[in-house]
Order: C-alpha cells, then sequence, then structure tokens
C-alpha cells in the first residue's frame, strides 16, 4: 500500500507488528524498532542523547498510556529497552501497539523540535523504511 504521501510514518512498526500479533510480538517489534531509533542517532546525538529523549518521551507517553511508566522507571541505562518490553507485553495486543506508537510520536515530536522535521525524518528514515529488519524475536528453527 505505497502512498505519494508522507504519512505520520511512526505508525509503520506499531502497526504491522499489530495486524496479527499478540502483545508479547508487538512488545518485540517495539524493541527491535528502538534499537534501530538508537543505532541511527547514537552516533550523531550519542547513546545518552538518545536515552534522554527516549527517557523523556516515556515520561510524557506514560500520561495517556500508563503501562509505560514502568518502562520510565527501569529505563536507566542507555539503550536498554527490556522494561519497555515488559511493560508492552503485559498489554492487550491494541494496547501495546497504541502505546508503543505513542512512545514513538512522542519521541519523533521531541527530535523533530530540537532539529527540525526535514532532518528528523532523514535520520530515521532507516527505521521506518524497514519495519522488520532485526526483529527481536528471531526463530531460525524450520
Amino acid at each position: 500500500m505505497p502512498t505519494d504521501a508522507q504519512p505520520n510514518r511512526t505508525t509503520a512498526p506499531a502497526d504491522h507488528a499489530a495486524r496479527d500479533a499478540d502483545a508479547g510480538r508487538v512488545a518485540d517489534a517495539a524493541t527491535s524498532t528502538w534499537r534501530r531509533v538508537e543505532a541511527a542517532l547514537s552516533r550523531i546525538i550519542g547513546k545518552r542523547g538518545v536515552a534522554a529523549l527516549y527517557q523523556r518521551s516515556l515520561y510524557l507517553a506514560r500520561a495517556d498510556h500508563p503501562c509505560l511508566a514502568a518502562a520510565h522507571e527501569g529505563a536507566l541505562q542507555p539503550g536498554d529497552f527490556t522494561a519497555l518490553r515488559t511493560a508492552l507485553a503485559g498489554q492487550s495486543s491494541p494496547n501495546a501497539a497504541t502505546a508503543s506508537q505513542a512512545l514513538l510520536q512522542t519521541f519523533r515530536g521531541l527530535l523533530a523540535n530540537l532539529i527540525g522535521d526535514a532532518l528528523t525524518e532523514r535520520l530515521l528514515k532507516s527505521v521506518w523504511d524497514n519495519p522488520s529488519s532485526g526483529h527481536a524475536a528471531q526463530d531460525t528453527s524450520p
């Protein structure tokens, strides 16, 4: 379903995962996405910079998605998305997908406020273009 318009691309990973997945798969897709976000941005703003924006995003998004409160409290180390995975996996699939999407939108908004929309989209293009690469639940069994 390609389009010429530039939709809010932060919906792609959560929507992709939520189509026919349980909350655990949504949580796996979310943590995989956050690892790609960190990889895309850490060489530019540093791991601590990514972690600071991630923590701020969790703080802001938890107002509408209380399940993210536990993830905010557990987000102590840069690059550690274990608390997010746990928080999302404990929700229903639609709630996990909605919370994950809201968190990404909040993060994207904070980053865009700092560096602008065009640069934000350019830096995160690889994340949105490859929603299934590096999926956290990699099962290699036949």
